[in-house]
């Protein structure tokens, strides 16, 4: 939930299509995912074996526990798997598990934006005090923009994420959290730059609350969860809570006088209230839904083939490569669209290629870590994934990823708060 960090730069020196039709039927109707079928197999044991490493090595450099992480080569197979345990000395970490979708949640909130939007209920381009009330001034911010990122609004966490720690049973009003966002200085004026910000995504749901009538909760489920049969996926009530009835065990580590972490007993932080991060980072799935979702959000599943959501990316920041851009509350890299980021106790990276139907979903359970240890885990997979052999009757795609593994690990161990134990 916090802006791309600059000093943490990266440097960068055929099957046909089918649809796979997934379950869930409501008034919005079943969705279908329109990427190339997935062969019915494990991934090659050898890469497996390169991505459980590069799994394992996140987890150290996060000062995370466990992980679990899902990778789908429609080509080659797939490997869905626990690593690690739930804390120090504790149960293995298992698959089914979930957690916290931490700013995936927020695609999910422009999801419901673009599909209103489509639906006529407003425009994109209207301005947000059409549909936010109490917000003087912002006349020259429109909906469009809070998706895309450019609407300068600051983060309303960076100001709150102390009282969290200390009491994380609060409940938190919208409104509240959204003075936070918007007492503080624009970052920048509309529509000139990207700059990360979860006040976004937060005016975008009171937006969608306010033209449909309805919660924010009510109409994800109805227009982006049942519709893609996310079963193990939900955007949970404001009481405190575990995410779901079989968590993840979550960590939320916090520095010494001296800027260090305790990196062999990590702080325990799994149960809170989902207001805080609402529409935002309030959601909860697990990494098969997860996986399935980025690659909706990937093809536009959810939304009319004439769609401009992706269609006008603008740069993450000037000191990051040029493939890595920003639009309709998602990040394009290279050929892959998604989302990545933390949240209190978790940091979250899902992604997926449109056109291969390759898709990354990995959770790591301590948001201690630098959050773009999300985008860089799931983008080295991905390249190690890209690289599987092809299962028998199938041809291997050109993936055109603009990065190898080594960087992104590289990337990972050189933002590190933790360190491999000596030996």
């Amino acid at each position: 939930m916090r802006r791309w960090r600059r000093s943490a730069a990266v440097a960068i020196a055929g099957a046909g299509a089918l649809a796979l039709v997934l379950s869930g039927c409501t008034s919005q109707g079943t969705v279908s995912i329109d990427v190339p079928a997935q062969v019915d197999a494990p991934l090659p044991e050898a890469t497996v074996t390169e991505m459980r490493d590069a799994v394992s090595a996140a987890i150290t450099a996060t000062g995370a526990t466990g992980a679990i992480v899902g990778v789908w080569a429609p080509w080659s197979g797939t490997w869905i798997s626990g690593v690690g345990t739930q804390g120090p000395g504790g149960a293995e970490v298992t698959d089914d598990l979930q957690f916290r979708a931490a700013d995936v949640t927020g695609a999910m909130t422009c999801d419901a934006v673009y599909r209103l939007a489509a639906d006529g209920r407003f425009a994109l381009d209207d301005p947000i005090t059409q549909w936010v009330s109490n917000v003087p001034g912002y006349e020259d911010i429109t909906l469009r923009q809070l998706c895309d990122g450019t609407s300068g609004l600051a983060s309303y966490t960076s100001s709150l994420d102390g009282l969290v720690r200390s009491n994380p049973d609060r409940v938190w009003n919208a409104r509240e959290l959204m003075a936070y966002g918007i007492s503080k200085p624009r970052l920048n004026d509309p529509g000139v730059s990207f700059a990360s910000s979860p006040t976004n995504f937060l005016l975008a749901g009171l937006a969608v609350e306010r033209v449909t009538g309805e919660s924010l909760a009510d109409v994800i489920t109805e227009r982006v969860i049942d519709p893609l049969g996310l079963a193990a996926t939900s955007l949970p009530g404001p009481a405190a809570a575990t995410p779901g009835t079989s968590p993840l065990t979550g960590h939320w580590s916090q520095p010494n006088a001296d800027g260090a972490y305790d990196c062999a007993q990590p702080t325990e932080f799994t149960t809170m209230s989902s207001s805080y991060g609402q529409a935002v980072s309030g959601a909860v799935t697990n990494i098969r839904d997860l996986g399935r979702y980025a690659q909706a959000l990937a093809t536009d599943a959810l939304l009319p083939d004439d769609n401009d959501r992706f269609a006008n990316p603008v740069p993450v920041a000037a000191d990051q490569p040029t493939w890595f851009t920003a639009a309709g509350g998602a990040y394009q890299a290279g050929s892959l669209i998604g989302q990545f980021g933390s949240t209190p106790g978790y940091i979250v990276g899902a992604f997926a290629d449109p056109a291969t139907g390759m898709s990354v979903a990995v959770a790591l359970n301590n948001s201690a870590g630098n959050e773009n240890t999300g985008a860089w885990l799931a983008w080295q997979l991905a390249a190690i994934a890209s690289k599987a052999p092809a299962a028998a009757g199938q041809t291997l795609p050109e993936a055109g990823l603009p990065w190898t593994a080594d960087q992104m690990r590289d990337a990972i161990t050189a933002n590190a708060i933790c360190a491999p134990p000596a030996g």
